[in-house]
């Protein structure tokens, strides 16, 4: 089965840098993608968001914290969605000052657009939101950035409208000179500005479970 990412970029998936595609490629059947590295920055400063924050920690999206200097860890594993369509679970534990927090999604594919596929990121546990993103590559690097978000209120889908909703912004590159990869994630609101962000950098690879089951 082929990866979100691959079946949304296409031809351009060829020019992410080899390390990134081992990352956004099909993980295999048996296997897992588990990484480890430090958020340089992790929530916001500005604390009166923080209440507003502290609703989506509850589904394990977005906390309300400033911190840095944030060890963290990361699971990707392979699906599908019902209709037969690829999907990547993924669960970031992040080791925050006195507790840890786990924020998890499901990235898959909205193949029903007339302007070709998008990628679509379920959050949250149970799932609290939903954003599309327009992906594409630069210098090597992806770069993924919502072009509408919903909520999920008692199971129904509820858009916000395009003058209210957050610009989520992901980019992920490779730093040769460490040898990590990197991530950057902010969300801005309009008006509000900055509501949101993490960045860092990390090591991953991809892990045989039944081999390491039987070490």
């Amino acid at each position: 089965m082929t990866s979100p990412y691959r079946a949304v970029l296409g031809a351009a998936f060829d020019e992410l840098h080899p390390r990134l595609r081992a990352y956004f490629d099909a993980i295999p059947a048996g296997a897992v993608g588990r990484g480890a590295g430090v958020f340089d920055t992790v929530g916001t400063p500005r604390r009166w968001l923080w209440p507003v924050l502290a609703v989506f920690a509850r589904s394990h999206v977005m906390f309300p914290v400033w911190e840095r200097q944030v060890p963290f860890t990361v699971e990707n594993r392979p699906g599908s969605r019902p209709d037969g369509s690829p999907v990547v679970h993924a669960t970031r534990v992040f080791d925050l000052r006195g507790r840890t927090a786990r924020m998890v999604d499901a990235i898959g594919v909205d193949s029903a657009r007339i302007d070709g596929p998008h990628l679509v990121d379920r959050l949250g546990g149970p799932v609290r939101t939903e954003a599309r993103f327009a992906a594409s590559v630069l210098d090597g690097g992806l770069r993924l950035r919502s072009t509408a978000v919903w909520l999920v209120v008692t199971g129904k889908r509820v858009r916000i409208p395009r003058p209210l909703a957050p610009v989520v912004v992901l980019t992920e590159g490779w730093d040769g000179e460490s040898g990590q990869q990197r991530v950057s994630i902010t969300v801005t609101a309009p008006i509000v500005g900055r509501v949101y962000q993490y960045a860092g950098r990390f090591r991953y690879e991809i892990i045989n479970e039944h081999e390491e089951q039987s070490e």
